[in-house]
């Protein structure tokens, strides 16, 4: 293969070097790369550079604490938590044992921002006694993110009033197909989240080898449409009794062409804050993404009670990766700035 046979690659991302995002049918053709090929080395490569000159090689750490499970009635295929193929019994972590879980994530001060994932189906009573109990141990540079189930405006104003300052939410891929939830319930709660000046995380997910690129486009440039705090990709993960097992896996290869071409897209985003790679890898991290999550608790990509033992990492081995990967600092919601080491 010669250096220059594919032009209409190239001019894409030189443009996207300028500053220029590409087209939907532009990030299909980029999405459409073979993930072993040149182009899309090169694509990753443009990816790292303008995510990097965009956020001043700074880096966000954030962290999850999973505080409940039960069969869930929205039955995703993708999760471990679906009624239909569940093997985990209802469990609720005590305010304590949150809170001991808060203080840990937010000792060194240097977290971002410290989500509270909940599952489809929630009692708010108790989520608000939740985020009171957590807002009381961590500090004020820290932030409070709700990453639950479908809401209204009404709602998010009450989360909002309580100490939350964003919210985690995605029409899923195939959202309706594999999943039992209604694609535009999911909109209405999007919009809910912008209308009550709260921030939307969002993320192109969960990716297996049977998304196309155009779903995948149209996934992506959906944060685009309702501006996103913060965009992502994450791939599916299988687990034993999983509905889409058959179906496999992509690679961190094929999740990190992801990430790069969800950095190009959101170039005329301007609410963009960062870009995260689900679950935390290198390669994403040198592809375009600059934000991370350790977990803690339940986690819908676990089998494990705690994904302390299984798949989620800590707080240091996330800083880590940020100083393996090249970011020079990572900095937290007062925009305070912390030196990241190897």
């Amino acid at each position: 293969m010669r250096i220059d046979a594919n032009r209409r690659v190239y001019e894409i991302l030189d443009r996207c070097l300028e500053g220029y995002a590409p087209t939907k049918q532009e990030c299909v053709e980029l999405l459409s790369l073979p993930e072993q090929g040149l182009e899309a080395a090169l694509l990753r490569s443009v990816g790292n550079e303008v995510n990097r000159k965009r956020f001043g090689n700074r880096a966000m750490l954030l962290g999850q604490i999973g505080i409940e499970t039960f069969p869930c009635p929205a039955n995703c295929q993708f999760c471990v938590f679906g009624e239909e193929h569940t093997h985990f019994p209802k469990t609720e972590m005590s305010l304590s044992v949150i809170e001991e879980a808060a203080r840990l994530f937010t000792a060194e001060k240097d977290l971002y921002a410290l989500f509270l994932m909940i599952m489809h189906t929630f009692d708010e009573e108790r989520v608000l006694q939740t985020i009171e109990a957590v807002r009381k141990v961590i500090p004020n540079s820290t932030k409070i993110v709700l990453n639950i189930g479908d809401f209204s405006l009404d709602t998010a104003k009450i989360f909002a009033t309580a100490g939350v300052s964003g919210m985690y939410h995605v029409m899923r891929l195939r959202e309706g197909i594999d999943t039992k939830l209604d694609p535009e319930d999911r909109k209405k709660t999007i919009r809910a989240i912008k209308d009550a000046g709260l921030d939307w995380y969002y993320c192109c997910e969960p990716v297996g080898p049977e998304h196309t690129a155009d779903e995948l486009a149209d996934q992506i440039f959906l944060g685009l449409e309702y501006e996103c705090f913060q965009h992502a990709a994450m791939r599916r993960v299988t687990f034993p009794g999983s509905p889409l097992s058959a179906k496999g896996m992509i690679s961190e290869l094929r999740l990190a062409q992801i990430v790069a071409v969800t950095v190009l897209a959101m170039i005329s985003n301007p609410a963009l804050q960062a870009i995260a790679i689900h679950e935390p890898n290198a390669l994403g991290l040198i592809s375009g993404a600059n934000s991370v999550y350790a977990e803690t608790g339940a986690n819908p990509r676990d089998t494990t009670e705690n994904t302390k033992s299984g798949r989620g990492l800590d707080t240091l081995a996330c800083k880590r990766m940020f100083a393996e990967t090249g970011f020079d600092s990572i900095y937290n919601a007062h925009n305070a700035v912390f030196n990241v080491q190897v």
